[in-house]
This record gives C-alpha cells, sequence and structure tokens, in this order.
C-alpha cells in the first residue's frame, strides 16, 4: 500500500511544481497589457505567499484533524480554482484576489506531504519526490510559452488549471489508500501528541537557525524563479516568448540534479547534500555576475537549479531527525511558514530594487541571501553536534 500511496504522491508533487513558474514565465507579457510596472509581480507573490505562510502554520493541526490524503485533495482543488479565477482575470486586482486561495492550497499540502515523506520513505524518495514537482515547474512554462504564442497568458493559467482539477480527482479517488495508512499510524502515539504552539517551537534546540535556513533557501529559489526571465529580457535584450522558455532552464536544473541527487543520497548524508548544492549554487551565481552574453547567463541558470537541487529536499528529510519523529509536523509547518516568508518578503524586494536601481544586481543579490543560508545551516548542524 505504501508503494500504491508513493505512486500518488508523486502525482501531488506535479501538481504543486505546475502552478509555482507560471507567474514568473508570464509576466513580461502580463504587464504591458494590465498597465502595471515590471515590479507588480512582486505584489502578487507576496499574496500567494502570504497565504502558504497562513495554511503551513496550521498544517499540524489540519493534517491530525483531517489526515494527509484530505489536506493534499483539497488544497489541490483551491489551487486549480484559483487557477480558473486568474484566467478570467483582466485586471490586476482581480490577479490579487485570486493569489488569496491559490496561496491558501499550497501551505498545509506542502508541509504535510513533506512530513509525510520525511516520516515513511528514504532520502532517495525525498528527492525523487521533488524532482516531480521540478517536472511540474519545468512544465509550466512550456505550457505558458504555447499559449503565449496563439491564445495568451489567460489560456495558459486554464490550461493548468484543468490539470490540476484531474489531479484533484485522483486524490478524492485515493482516500481510502489514505484511511488505511492512518488507520494504522494511530497505533503509534508520535503521530497524535498535543499540537505545538509557535512559542514551544521556536524553544526547540536549532529551530531559529533550521527557521532561518529555510527562509533563505526559498527566497533564493523564489527570487531567481520570479526574476529569470525579466532579466534575460531587460539586461540580455531576449525576447518575452523565448525568456519564457529559457527561464524553465532554472527549473530543468533543479529537475535534473533531483534526479541525479535520488541516487547520490545512497552515499552521501543530508548535510553533504545540502553543502554541495550550495557550492555549485555559488558557481551558478558567479556565471550570472560575471556574464557578458546570454548564453553564459543561461548557463548559470542551470548551474542554480542543479545547486537548489539538492538542499529543500534534505534539508525537509533531516527534520525527524533534528527535531524528533513526534515534533516533526509541527516544527515543518513552521520552517514552511518561514520557508514561504522568504518567498514573500524577497522576490517582491528585488523588484523594488531592479526598478528603482537596476536589474543587473540579480545575481548579487542572489549570492548575499546564499551567504546567509551557509551560515544559518552550518550553525544548525553545530548545535546538533553539541547536543
Amino acid at each position: 500500500m505504501l508503494h500504491m500511496l508513493l505512486a500518488i504522491i508523486y502525482l501531488a508533487f506535479i501538481s504543486l511544481g505546475l502552478p509555482d513558474s507560471l507567474l514568473g514565465s508570464a509576466w513580461p507579457s502580463m504587464y504591458p497589457v494590465l498597465g502595471v510596472p515590471v515590479s507588480y509581480a512582486g505584489v502578487i507573490s507576496m499574496i500567494i505567499s502570504a497565504g502558504t505562510i497562513l495554511s503551513s502554520l496550521q498544517s499540524d493541526r489540519l493534517t491530525k484533524r483531517l489526515g494527509t490524503g484530505k489536506v493534499t485533495a483539497i488544497s489541490v482543488a483551491m489551487t486549480a480554482l484559483a487557477l480558473f479565477g486568474f484566467s478570467c482575470s483582466s485586471s490586476f486586482w482581480m490577479l490579487c484576489l485570486w493569489a488569496i486561495p491559490y496561496g491558501l492550497g499550497a501551505g498545509s499540502v506542502d508541509a504535510s506531504l513533506n512530513n509525510y515523506v520525511a516520516l515513511h520513505y528514504a532520502s532517495r524518495h525525498m528527492s525523487w519526490l521533488h524532482c516531480m514537482w521540478g517536472i511540474g515547474a519545468s512544465l509550466g512554462p512550456y505550457i505558458m510559452g504555447y499559449a503565449l504564442s496563439g491564445r495568451g497568458w489567460n489560456m495558459g493559467y486554464r490550461y493548468i488549471a484543468i490539470l490540476q482539477a484531474a489531479l484533484t480527482l485522483i486524490l478524492l479517488l485515493s482516500l481510502p489508500l489514505w484511511k488505511e495508512q492512518q488507520a494504522q499510524e494511530e497505533e503509534g502515539a508520535a503521530s497524535f501528541l498535543s499540537p505545538l504552539s509557535l512559542g514551544q517551537i521556536f524553544l526547540l534546540p536549532g529551530a531559529k537557525a533550521a527557521m532561518t535556513a529555510f527562509f533563505c533557501y526559498c527566497a533564493l529559489e523564489a527570487t531567481a524563479g520570479l526574476w529569470a526571465a525579466s532579466y534575460l529580457v531587460l539586461h540580455h535584450g531576449a525576447e518575452a516568448k523565448a525568456a519564457a522558455g529559457f527561464a524553465s532552464l532554472f527549473y530543468m536544473g533543479i529537475t535534473a540534479g533531483r534526479a541525479v541527487n535520488g541516487f547520490l543520497s545512497l552515499k552521501l548524508s543530508d548535510t553533504q547534500m545540502v553543502r554541495l548544492g550550495q557550492g555549485i549554487i555559488l558557481f551558478g551565481a558567479l556565471l550570472l555576475l560575471l556574464s557578458f552574453s546570454q548564453a553564459v547567463s543561461l548557463a548559470g541558470l542551470v548551474m542554480i537549479g542543479l545547486g537548489c537541487a539538492p538542499i529543500y529536499p534534505s534539508m525537509l528529510h533531516a527534520t525527524p531527525h533534528h527535531f524528533g519523529a513526534g515534533r516533526s509536523q509541527a516544527i515543518m509547518g513552521v520552517q514552511m511558514a518561514c520557508a514561504y516568508v522568504g518567498t514573500c518578503l524577497m522576490p517582491p524586494l528585488f523588484g523594488l530594487i531592479a526598478s528603482h536601481v537596476s536589474i543587473v544586481l540579480f545575481p548579487v543579490f542572489l549570492l548575499l541571501i546564499l551567504v546567509l543560508m551557509v551560515f544559518t545551516h552550518e550553525k544548525l548542524i553545530d548545535m546538533e553536534n553539541i547536543g
């Protein structure tokens, strides 16, 4: 049964990735039509992220009450509805309105599924499952690019909404499998400990360092994903349709890296995988920084994607090891809330920098986030070794 559930979770991770790259790939074509500044992409991104923060903070309570299966199905259904709303929008305020369920649909399912996989499956499965997320995130820009070639960005969102609706149906049909697994888990006490308060979570040794590391990782990934296409258009003069496809190279790097990392994790620990990824991101960001051509910038984006590949799944998989199985769902939700705070704040912050200073600072911004991520992750490891 665990193998059947694993296949369902693979599909769920694809559904999580499909919408994540749409705004960044479509925005160069959207903002002139909407009549808003280029930096307004950060406003929509911030609303979506705020919703994910709120829902991820409730993931411990929701998962204990409804179970992982129902949380997943409900969340994907909300995302499908929001994407359909995007496809019907003709003004900026309508996008902001639909961004609310867009974000609320993402937080709880992400925390719940990741904790489930961290508890029940080996590290390689976490990498491969997040590879499925990368497949979804890589397909998104291609679908949007296809829509931009003919029917416009609204239809790009509608195509993804239809796919999300189909995945929702599959998840609903799979609910009996989740119920059977939940019944087996009720025999163990760890899954049914009382939810921890935020104060109790913050007092856990290493919690603050872990939260900051997650903040930095998602800040870096979200900023790179949202602004890569605009960077190529405004700095290297790429066409908007071509840039939408080029931006997918970043997500392709993540996807390919996670496929390989599943095998590397058989030999390397979670900590070693994180450090490997950070080194590759450094190399990719330096390529962007020193780039004098579009081709080198594209190579830098691929390298940053490859570097991102092992970091997130490895840090997630290490959560029960760092904090214990009984506390993992609570700390997972707050870690991911901090990750979404990074997603919420940092891309719009760079949008302001791009508008008022220069988009050329894109690689410098990524490097600064990387330095803080390395520092806090190493602090978490040092605290664990001391303990």
